[in-house]
């Protein structure tokens, strides 16, 4: 199933691109689902027709969910107590009913990512748009499947289940309970679930679209939004420009309102590699409402997905003793980047990101020998380590 993942800067209109692109792929026969984590039905505003916990079809061949954050954290977190009973009777806690849970900060990412890793399974639906939060909330939401693995991986190393038989003497040992094998248990049903949902977000048919108004908020979260999906490994295929005026008018602040949006179409299709991935989508005059108001909208088709994007190895021994590792970073600033090898991995912090990668199974016999930044691509020197690097005779 095709996956368009739609987010932008705050108040640009993310929403109402979502339920354009949906309903346009909708008319042209396309069996689509749009989804929304939003708490207030801002998307049944823009369809015309309300939506909630259960989708529901709001137009021919479009179905629109919003599943509800508070019944999943609620079956959550009851299930979590009741898994860790018995360590809570040791504490004498006690029980929470669920009359009283209310969604913790966080609740609503975790029930949208489940519902991504659900629909994305399903074979009901041909087409996946999903209306993101805005561009700092949704790369976070976006790193979190990965991220929420890796701290799981360390916490709960699979391989420790093999003593499991060790653990009541070392409980007796240490005088408190071991982990019990339900929680090594709970901790594999977790990692199946979010690896799912990884999966959703890193599948080759999967892709994001940026959402801004021209102007300075804009380009800000446009550049930000570029160097934070480039380093996750997600593949930007349109900037949709929202709200554009008309390039003429008698009224001399439209007039200069509107070359000043001119200016940053211009310098966004002057910066990205295929001017045809900047769509401009005009100021309707009023808020759009309702399926006719959203089929005045030219946004673009979903079309093919672009090529998955590359971190090659390129190979230099010969000339110049290195394998050198090209990762695309465009936006990125040398006083901004930072790098860390830390065993088998590579920490890469980019401004306000952060993200931790394991290394090609060649670099991992090599120690990195620098690190330069050109044309926004980060290309990371390793040389091989002569004990590790496999002998040729």
């Amino acid at each position: 199933m095709r996956t368009i993942l739609i987010t932008g800067s705050g108040g640009s209109g993310r929403t109402t691109v979502a339920a354009a692109t949906a309903l346009a792929a909708a008319r042209r026969g396309t069996r689509t689902l749009v989804l929304s984590a939003d708490r207030t039905d801002t998307l049944g505003a823009v369809l015309g027709a309300p939506t909630g916990g259960t989708p529901a079809e709001t137009a021919p061949g479009l179905t629109a969910w919003r599943p509800d954050p508070a019944e999943g954290f609620r079956a959550d977190l009851l299930a979590l107590q009741e898994q860790a009973s018995g360590a809570l009777g040791l504490l004498g806690s006690a029980r929470l009913d669920a009359e009283e849970l209310t969604p913790l900060p966080g609740a609503e990412e975790l029930t949208l990512l489940r519902a991504l890793r659900d629909a994305a399974a399903s074979d009901t639906f041909d087409l996946l748009v999903v209306d993101l939060p805005p561009v700092p909330q949704a790369l976070a939401l976006l790193a979190l499947p990965e991220q929420l693995r890796r701290y799981l991986r360390r916490l709960l190393p699979a391989e420790r289940q093999a003593a499991r038989a060790l653990r009541p003497v070392l409980g007796r040992l240490a005088g408190v309970p071991m982990p019990t094998e339900r929680l090594y248990e709970t901790a594999a049903r977790w990692d199946v679930e979010l690896a799912a949902a990884q999966l959703a977000v890193e599948d080759p048919a999967t892709t994001v679209r940026l959402v801004a108004e021209p102007g300075p908020a804009g380009a800000d979260a446009v550049r930000t939004a570029t160097t934070g999906l480039a380093l996750r490994g997600l593949r930007t295929d349109a900037l949709i420009v929202s709200r554009v005026l008309p390039g003429t008018s008698p009224d001399t602040w439209l007039a200069a309102l509107a070359a000043q949006q001119r200016k940053a179409v211009d310098e966004w299709r002057a910066e990205r590699r295929r001017t045809d991935d900047v769509h401009e989508v005009p100021h309707l005059g009023r808020d759009p409402r309702g399926p006719e108001d959203l089929a005045l909208l030219p946004v673009p088709a979903a079309g093919d997905t672009p090529g998955p994007p590359r971190w090659p190895v390129v190979d230099r021994l010969a000339d110049d003793g290195v394998l050198v590792w090209h990762i695309p970073l465009p936006g990125a600033i040398r006083e901004e980047l930072d790098l860390v090898r830390r065993g088998d991995e590579l920490l890469l912090t980019v401004g306000q990101f952060r993200r931790v990668v394991a290394l090609p199974s060649a670099l991992r016999r090599c120690a990195v020998a620098g690190a330069s930044l050109r044309e926004g691509e980060l290309r990371v020197r390793f040389t091989p380590d002569p004990e590790l690097w496999p002998r040729t005779r």
